[in-house]
């Protein structure tokens, strides 16, 4: 196994593009030591352009043209940012994101593609479509797909290739539907296609004759309405869905980076590399200075591999590698249903075996990006102690609470303590300090890491730690840190830690609790923890549910499950793993302060759901001679995670969990209640007559909580 080197090096991709996503998966087959490879994309998934046009025509769903990029930064080792870059300073090499958090790196690439919106059209903004970014066009498709009238009317605006392709994918979709549709190309040129042969051009208009798709050449559009588009030639053309894919715009916050560019499009030359050293971009955003060509992937795909060697070769100090791009390329323009048209050197050829050919080519693509190569599990030595084997376990270490010590252990642990003077109700998780103005509640916790962005990381282990707080109705006082740090060089320690330091503060400091200071040390892995103080009047006990109280719960469950699908790279069966671990990390990054202003004056008992899961923390709630109906069709789920369950996917304390299961909380849903959970919601056993109005005033202040059972008697 390979050593576990110091990081020294940042290198960030900025963007999931295609030349980015190619040099991921090549990382993960060979990483280099000593980097710290970080990404920067809004979205968990990436499209492939290739089979837009098919998934547009119902060739493909959706979920087959999508990269997964939060299984594929899991393979090569990779940090992932979930945010959108907005500005990026060359000299102080930091990247601005949206959310207003500053990245620094030493080494950087773009990857970001273009844009086809037209915000200088009026109305476009609320009415139209871009086709670029892919993701939004595809998903407003279907969406659109679902409420289309029975003969709706379409504008494409662009006649390029891709204006083309969309129009005929959109015909066909149509007619599949047994719709009839009205759909017009609007192109500023005296003739469409205008990078194709004449050849090539002909056979795309016959496909358009085909399919009934008209031309309107010579005008631009003026005005988008909700429902028409009004043409700079005085036509007005009536549409119930407006798509822009009218050239290639950048993106406009590169206008501010001041790095050479043409057009608005960042300059490289051979080596790929920009006007500032140490930043690289490829693909659609980037110009090629010293050999220009049009906008077009085999040119990304092309790029990665000299991208993936000038990365390493100026981490390590090697002299970099020249790119020359074909002069020409084959292109597959699909023509709606499933026939092809390929040109090359003016050559046009057409037909069913040019889209099987097409088909073969883009599926080879996608195969990278499915399954991964498994990391061998290394040999435990010979001879060995009796139960290794079974304390490593067949599967990694779960993060978060899935990594904590089971209930059992921990409690036989626990009760060797001696009696403190600070007040402690068995199975509450802070302790309590009385005065004579009201109480203190005190506690502490720490995870290891289980995301790899360290302000996120700093973010979820700031919520997680005040969940004891909250469960006990205090106001957040004071916090301290406690963090351990893998081996880094001191430039990147310092990075790192004040990442952890502001995702952390910008919970603690809208929560009025200082981060004032704790404690810091070096270890194997990142672990984040904060020890917490706060105040109350009377603090709200864990046990104390009382018969017919109602049990409300303030967030889903299953993030133990997807945390550990994650860290194994499952792939779903149905869907993608990305998008569900994304909302698996939003519900996380919720703060509860308004769930427990709004529970804790009526709350009778009330925990944080957290590490033991649901079935574990309402066990400890209720008190001898009673249990709970739990009501299964209201329990509160995160996306995705029942489909895992269905797959087999635990984490790792959930075999432990389950002495808590009682038998009349068995069933289908089990695995979800004894699923740990990490920053999970408020469980609070509230009195009847007030259970339902608490409920109204957390949903009315945007907590998604739920009724999902009553206390009763045994």
């Amino acid at each position: 196994m390979q050593p576990d080197y110091p990081k020294t090096r940042d290198i960030l991709l900025i963007g999931g593009g295609h030349a980015h996503a190619l040099v991921l998966r090549k990382w993960g087959m060979k990483p280099m030591a000593g980097v710290r490879l970080r990404v920067i994309t809004p979205s968990p998934i990436a499209p492939y352009t290739g089979m837009l046009p098919g998934a547009i025509a119902g060739h493909y769903t959706i979920d087959e043209i999508m990269i997964d990029l939060v299984r594929l930064c899991r393979f090569a080792g990779a940090e992932v940012i979930l945010d959108k870059a907005v500005g990026l300073d060359p000299v102080a090499k930091t990247v601005t994101l949206a959310s207003e958090r500053q990245v620094a790196f030493d080494i950087a690439s773009i990857d970001i593609g273009i844009t086809s919106d037209l915000p200088q059209t009026a109305g476009f903004t609320d009415h139209g479509v871009s086709a670029k970014p892919l993701g939004g066009y595809a998903a407003k498709w279907e969406a659109f797909l679902q409420t289309a009238p029975q003969a709706p009317n379409l504008v494409i605006i662009g006649g390029g290739v891709g204006g083309v392709e969309l129009a005929l994918a959109q015909a066909y979709r149509m007619q599949q539907t047994g719709r009839r549709p009205t759909i017009t190309v609007v192109d500023r040129n005296a003739q469409p296609l205008g990078n194709m042969g004449l050849k090539a051009r002909a056979g795309m208009v016959d496909a358009m004759r085909r399919y009934g798709v008209g031309l309107h050449l010579n005008a631009s559009p003026a005005r988008i309405g909700a429902d028409a588009v009004e043409l700079s030639d005085g036509t007005r053309l009536p549409s119930d869905f407006t798509l822009s894919v009218a050239g290639s715009r950048p993106q406009d916050w590169l206008q501010d980076t001041g790095l050479d560019l043409e057009d608005g499009f960042i300059k490289v030359g051979p080596t790929l590399e920009s006007s500032a050293r140490d930043i690289f971009a490829v693909g659609d955003c980037a110009h090629l200075s010293h050999a220009p060509r049009p906008k077009a992937g085999v040119f990304a795909v092309r790029e990665a591999p000299y991208l993936y060697d000038n990365l390493r070769a100026r981490a390590s100090g090697a002299p970099l590698r020249r790119y020359q791009p074909q002069r020409d390329y084959l292109k597959l323009a699909s023509l709606g249903d499933k026939r092809a048209l390929a040109e090359k050197f003016g050559l046009r050829s057409g037909g069913e075996w040019l889209w099987w050919l097409k088909d073969n080519i883009d599926e080879r693509f996608m195969a990278k990006f499915r399954d991964y190569p498994a990391m061998p599990t290394p040999k435990l030595p010979e001879p060995h102690a009796k139960g290794l084997a079974a304390a490593m376990g067949a599967k990694p270490l779960c993060g978060g609470c899935g990594s904590k010590l089971g209930a059992g252990a921990l409690g036989r642990a626990l009760a060797r303590l001696p009696q403190t003077d600070a007040e402690r109700t068995p199975g509450d998780d802070a302790a309590v300090l009385r005065g004579p103005d009201g109480a203190q509640v005190l506690s502490t916790d720490h995870l290891r890491g289980f995301v790899s962005d360290p302000w996120r990381m700093g973010q979820l282990a700031a919520i997680h730690a005040l969940g004891d707080v909250w469960a006990m109705g205090a106001t957040a006082q004071l916090a301290l840190a406690q963090i351990i740090l893998p081996r880094l060089s001191e430039a990147l320690a310092e990075r790192m830690l004040g990442e952890i330091l502001d995702g952390a503060q910008s919970v603690f400091g809208p929560a009025g609790a200082p981060l004032a200071g704790g404690h810091t040390t070096t270890g194997a892995e990142m672990v984040v923890g904060f020890a917490v103080t706060g105040t109350c009047t009377a603090p709200v006990p864990k046990r104390g549910a009382q018969v017919g109280d109602r049990l409300i719960l303030t967030k889903p469950l299953g993030s133990g499950i997807i945390l550990a699908a994650e860290m194994q790279n499952i792939r779903l069966r149905t869907g993608l793993l990305g998008p569900v671990w994304a909302g698996c990390i939003d519900s996380m990054a919720r703060p509860m302060a308004a769930d427990a202003t709004l529970l804790a004056p009526v709350a009778r008992a009330m925990s944080d759901v957290t590490g033991f899961g649901l079935a574990g923390h309402l066990s400890e709630m209720l008190g001898d001679g009673l249990t709970a109906t739990l009501e299964m069709d209201a329990l509160p789920v995160l996306n995705g995670a029942e489909k895992l369950a269905a797959q087999g996917v635990r984490s790792t304390l959930a075999p432990s969990n389950r002495a808590a299961l009682r038998p009349e909380w068995d069933g289908p849903l089990a695995d979800l209640l004894v699923d740990p959970q990490t920053c999970g919601g408020l469980l609070a056993a509230v009195p009847p007559t007030q259970a339902e109005a608490t409920l109204a005033q957390l949903q009315a202040a945007h907590v998604p909580a739920r009724i999902i059972g009553a206390v009763v008697a045994i």
